[in-house]
């Protein structure tokens, strides 16, 4: 498990687990509970490239980033 603190969002931070290319599991810490459970079910059991294309460049109202850019950023970090 990897767990990385969040910059510019409202989560503090996101844990997540990678194996073999793959997101075995995300969990926001703080943040808007609804939408980041989906994003985290959504992700799980999905290739690391993939979910980083998906996610990578969204931002959240007037913010340079979101909770899903940072756990792209986290993502292509870890490769």
């Amino acid at each position: 498990m990897t767990t990385i603190a969040t910059q510019g969002v409202c989560s503090r931070a996101i844990e997540f687990d990678v194996q073999n290319g793959i997101v075995k599991s995300v969990n926001f810490i703080g943040g808007c509970p609804g939408s980041l459970i989906g994003i985290s079910e959504l992700v799980k059991d999905k290739p690391v490239d993939f979910v980083i294309e998906k996610l990578e460049g969204i931002r959240c109202g007037g913010k340079l980033t979101s909770c899903p850019d940072q756990f792209a950023k986290a993502l292509k970090a870890q490769r």
